[in-house]
């Protein structure tokens, strides 16, 4: 127990350091994905000794974890504090910005909406219709793609389309033309044509309403873009992150998940393949990591050499324990910081979206998500302000419109927790 005590990897989480450089996080990282092999080594040594692992040795290893899960999301919070964009910086905006960053601060500020109107006759780009609606200036709109592209993985790893009419329909060739070889002077009959198929992506809405009292607003000291940004990035990208990986279509994207699922050896085109882990609510207990290796050799090495491993923490924290026949570990940690961790060397995307292992559950996802999902984005964030129907304060009607659905049901697996 005394080692336990003095680790630095087991001290409450209220006394941790926090690491202020990205250098330093990775270090953090690394240094407890170390103590995760010795613990893991440590207990395989007792199952191998005494058919069972030491309490002690297992909650270490539990708690070591959890520290790799947090200082993992402390580095992914840095990446994104480096790639977000500085608002409000008068050096970084033209004459023609800084004149509609002031006339958008005046309408969230105050509801004046002449110096808005004034720009619409200027350069209707600019301007929204004339339903009191209005779009977020550039900057801010450009915030919430960014931030979204972190609080929601599928957004990140899917193709990013913008449209500016309701639905996108996408044709699909399922087939290309039929081929021949012939002799130098034989006939050459007609052959068959690529056969198509139209898949259909409607725009949903989605909205957030956040509201801010009428004294906030007044308070010059308050930056009402990074404040918007910061309430709508929050509720669009769980909602986001939850509709691409389960959504059912109605009035939401479909989600991967959603779509009807069949063991690859029944797949065909509409459907998404899964290999089954042979073992109800988990991994086989000899061979585990099979499954994975069926599940990547499913992918055409066209999709296989660009796929992504995608699971929630949970199921990463199982996978971690894996070792190939030499002893390796099959799960290693990011080579450079701001990288990804991988799995057999492709990426581990960790989704929370994604379901704990389960009877019958799809836990995890291997595919071309870029090749495979499609995230349809209706062009512009509109904010609407009402300081009418709840007074005190100010509500800001927030909406955007997204789809999404699979496009290429072949470049995306599952892996299903079931004996088939």
């Amino acid at each position: 127990m005394t080692e336990i005590a003095t680790s630095p990897l087991t001290v409450a989480p209220e006394t941790k350091h926090v690491p202020d450089t990205m250098a330093a996080a990775f270090e953090d990282f690394m240094g407890a994905f170390e103590a995760f092999k010795d613990t893991n080594d440590r207990r395989l040594s007792e199952i191998e000794g005494k058919l069972t692992a030491d309490v002690v040795t297992r909650e270490k290893m539990d708690r070591i974890s959890r520290t790799m899960d947090e200082q993992k999301r402390a580095m992914d919070q840095m990446v994104l504090k480096r790639a977000r964009p500085a608002l409000g910086r008068d050096d970084a905006l033209s004459p023609k910005a800084e004149e509609h960053k002031a006339a958008f601060e005046s309408y969230m500020r105050r509801g004046d909406e002449h110096a808005l109107r004034a720009l619409e006759a200027k350069a209707f780009s600019i301007g929204s219709a004339s339903d009191g609606g209005y779009l977020v200036p550039n900057e801010t709109d450009s915030e919430i793609g960014r931030r979204l592209s972190v609080l929601s993985p599928i957004r990140s790893l899917a193709t990013v389309r913008q449209v500016s009419g309701a639905v996108l329909k996408k044709p699909f060739a399922l087939a290309g033309m039929a081929t021949g070889w012939v002799a130098e002077t034989a006939a050459r009959p007609q052959t068959t044509t690529p056969q198509l198929a139209e898949l259909s992506f409607p725009t949903m809405e989605l909205y957030a309403m956040p509201a801010a009292t009428a004294a906030l607003l007044d308070d010059a000291a308050v930056d009402i873009e990074s404040w918007i940004a910061s309430e709508v990035d929050i509720a669009f990208g769980e909602q986001e992150g939850t509709a691409f990986v389960s959504g059912d279509g109605t009035n939401k994207p479909k989600g991967f998940l959603s779509y009807t699922n069949v063991a690859e050896s029944s797949w065909s085109w509409g459907n998404i393949g899964y290999v089954a882990t042979g073992a109800a609510a988990g991994f086989k207990a000899s061979g585990p990591s099979d499954t994975l290796v069926d599940t990547i050799y499913t992918l055409k090495a066209g999709h296989r050499q660009n796929a992504t491993f995608v699971m929630n923490r949970k199921t990463q924290a199982e996978i971690r324990k894996f070792k190939d026949a030499d002893g390796n570990y099959l799960w290693r940690p990011p080579a450079t910081a701001g990288q990804q961790a991988s799995l057999m060397g492709f990426p581990i995307a960790e989704a929370e979206d994604m379901p704990d292992i389960a009877a019958n559950s799809f836990s995890i996802a291997f595919g071309n998500f870029a090749a495979g999902y499609l995230v349809v984005d209706r062009t512009g964030v509109r904010v609407l302000r009402d300081p009418y129907l709840a007074k005190p304060y100010v509500l800001f009607y927030t909406t955007k419109r997204v789809g999404g659905g699979v496009q290429n049901f072949e470049a995306i697996k599952l892996v299903k927790f079931a004996t088939s």
